[in-house]
């Protein structure tokens, strides 16, 4: 059960790496469907893999655009610098690249892109034939024909999204944004026009020009903002249907998002191979099982959302898919900080220590800190609370109550608890 996640950038991808992933998928310069965050040149692209393969996590980079006659001539530099990369797999959509990469590639596997909405078994036999060693397949499937499609191609690798916003238009190949303004979703541009707030309107045929609105309420409708994919508490069933990576969409999201996402799903595939898997040594009760995963799913509820549905798991037809009030939901709780820096200081100091062992910890500043406060902290074995000490300005001359975060805001706090490097900060909202 292959947990892979997303990396927007280097910084990223090293959390995601800590907090659980088994694989990671990001894009190459010019060529990925989220081109207008990417930062993987291709010395960082280089630095990438080598910092993921020493830690013997996979590397899957995206070139999923669907390509144009002037695109040609760069996706074959692209694919020549990746076979001297050695990623452990490139992502592909167009047929055209796929041929080019099966050209230039070597020794590399090739993955089809849900961009390609792969929705029956005849076109994955198809695509396993053309060299194809695992498909993402569309987000339209059910569960049924997700099984039946491994049945169908036993051989052939299957991967799905499990988690992560999702685009109201066929497997995400949207053309809102190019109509919008310019900008092709199907290259990397997408700039998201399901999520804008929308007045919708009735015309009838004999009288043409007067318009009568039909609004969700006063303030209009998200009538194209589709609820957020989560499939935690289905992953065991996923797995028997024949999927073998688990995927988790975000590369543009935050870090405090990609953390937490990543090691609940963590969490839960662990939980998920204590029940299925009988050689393993933390046998587990399906029972204690799914109460283990409906605790972690009241966890999903602390980050950022648009509420939860299944989509298409059971069939679709009756399943809520929409959320028209609002773009997303707002958590109770907030990404205050994250640990950037740490070292160990003497019993004197700092009176936080109380004569013991105390650390000093670098933290960059993302929202308001306070002294005093209550905050939470998010390792990648642990969650804890602790409360807040003097925090000092980085030279130690003085020390401040309140903080506010932007701009790589950085201060330093002395605690006698130790906390790794690459922890997250969070707190309760007050309301």
């Amino acid at each position: 059960m292959e947990l892979l996640a997303p990396a927007g950038n280097f910084a990223k991808m090293k959390y995601a790496i800590e907090y659980g992933a088994d694989a990671v998928y990001l894009g190459l310069s010019d060529f990925s469907l989220r081109a207008n965050i990417n930062d993987f040149t291709s010395k960082k692209l280089e630095q990438s893999i080598k910092y993921a393969h020493d830690r013997n996590v996979k590397v899957y980079v995206t070139m999923n655009i669907y390509a144009h006659n002037r695109h040609l001539e760069k996706i074959i530099k692209g694919l020549k610098l990746l076979n001297k990369l050695k990623p452990d797999a490139v992502i592909i959509a167009d047929p055209g690249v796929l041929n080019l990469a099966k050209k230039y590639l070597k020794n590399i596997e090739i993955h089809l892109s849900t961009q390609a909405n792969t929705t029956n078994w005849q076109s994955a036999k198809f695509w396993y034939e053309q060299g194809v060693k695992r498909i993402i397949l569309a987000r339209e499937l059910s569960l049924k024909e997700i099984t039946e499609i491994h049945k169908k191609v036993p051989k052939l690798e299957l991967e799905t999204f499990v988690h992560g916003a999702m685009c109201m238009s066929y497997s995400g190949r949207c053309l809102l944004s190019a109509y919008f303004n310019q900008r092709s979703a199907n290259l990397g541009d997408c700039s998201h026009p399901c999520r804008w707030e929308y007045n919708v309107y009735l015309e009838e045929k004999q009288r043409l020009g007067v318009l009568m609105p039909t609004e969700e309420d006063q303030f209009g409708s998200y009538i194209l903002s589709s609820k957020d994919l989560c499939l935690l508490k289905y992953l065991d069933k996923l797995k028997e249907a024949g999927i073998t990576s688990f995927k988790i969409e975000g590369r543009t999201k935050s870090i405090s998002y990609l953390v937490n996402i990543i090691k609940i799903y963590s969490q839960a595939i662990e939980i998920n191979k204590a029940t299925l898997d009988p050689s393993t040594k933390l046998r587990m009760t399906a029972s204690v099982a799914k109460r283990q995963i409906n605790k972690l799913y009241k966890e999903l509820y602390k980050i950022s959302n648009r509420e939860f549905t299944t989509a298409f798991f059971f069939g679709g037809e009756k399943i809520p898919m929409q959320k028209y009030d609002a773009p997303y939901v707002r958590p109770d709780y907030e990404f205050c900080g994250e640990v950037i820096g740490s070292k160990k200081v003497s019993a004197r100091g700092g009176s936080a220590s109380g004569g013991k062992e105390s650390f000093e910890y670098k933290i960059k500043v993302h929202n308001v800190l306070k002294q005093g406060e209550t905050i939470e902290v998010i390792t990648p074995d642990d969650n804890f609370k602790i409360k807040l000490p003097k925090l000092y300005d980085l030279d130690k001359k003085e020390y401040v109550t309140k903080v506010h975060g932007g701009q790589d805001k950085a201060i330093l706090v002395k605690l006698n608890k130790e906390i790794p490097i690459m922890s997250i900060l969070r707190k309760k909202k007050v309301l």
